[in-house]
């Protein structure tokens, strides 16, 4: 099964609703991993046995995991840590997340700055790579349980746009981007 991504149409809309264009403009994993982002279809219900999801950890390292249950009933100032979530940020490391239960959106920004839609639901497990910008929001349903994996110990900081000069920033553009770092 392939990963479900689109460019997107902004407007003022609520951020959990699909904001695909008229026709849609649909982006294949191709596109995705030219930006750098990763993409694996899993068996959710095989996560804590999965032979798939460990060589994946232990290839790339993932040596932390923690689970996240995203709604509106289990998280506190549940609104304002969606919004905080939607702000557009880059992390200084790669944020990874496999998708157990429930859905929601991850968007990033491609090399046209434009914005791209990625849909999440169970079984997929995406990696952003450090820099890149991007935000995240629940889609309708208002429920997602995510697996959050790391190199090593966690690091929770977003570092809000703009961020020309941070370090994990620079490494993406001139890295994924192929662009002079004064161009972007």
């Amino acid at each position: 099964m392939a990963i479900e991504a689109w460019f997107m149409q902004e407007n003022d809309d609520d951020q959990r609703l699909p904001h695909q264009k008229d026709p849609p403009e649909y982006v294949s994993s191709g596109q995705l991993a030219d930006l750098g982002v990763l993409y694996w279809n899993l068996d959710p219900d095989r996560y804590e046995n999965d032979p798939e999801l460990n060589k994946i950890r232990q290839e790339r390292g993932y040596s932390y995991m923690d689970m996240l249950d995203l709604c509106p009933e289990k998280v506190e100032n549940y609104e304002e840590k969606l919004k905080n979530f939607y702000t557009e940020h880059i992390h200084g490391d790669e944020e990874i997340r496999y998708c157990l239960k429930g859905s929601g959106y991850f968007d990033v920004r491609d090399k046209d700055d434009r914005w791209i839609r990625i849909l999440i639901k169970p079984g997929d497990l995406i990696v952003l790579p450090a820099g890149i910008y991007h935000r995240f929001t629940l889609d309708t349903s208002n429920y997602i349980k995510l697996m959050r994996l790391f190199v090593g110990e966690p690091v929770w900081t977003p570092f809000n746009r703009p961020q020309g000069n941070h370090p994990a920033r620079k490494g993406y553009v001139k890295s994924m981007l192929g662009m002079p770092l004064e161009a972007y």
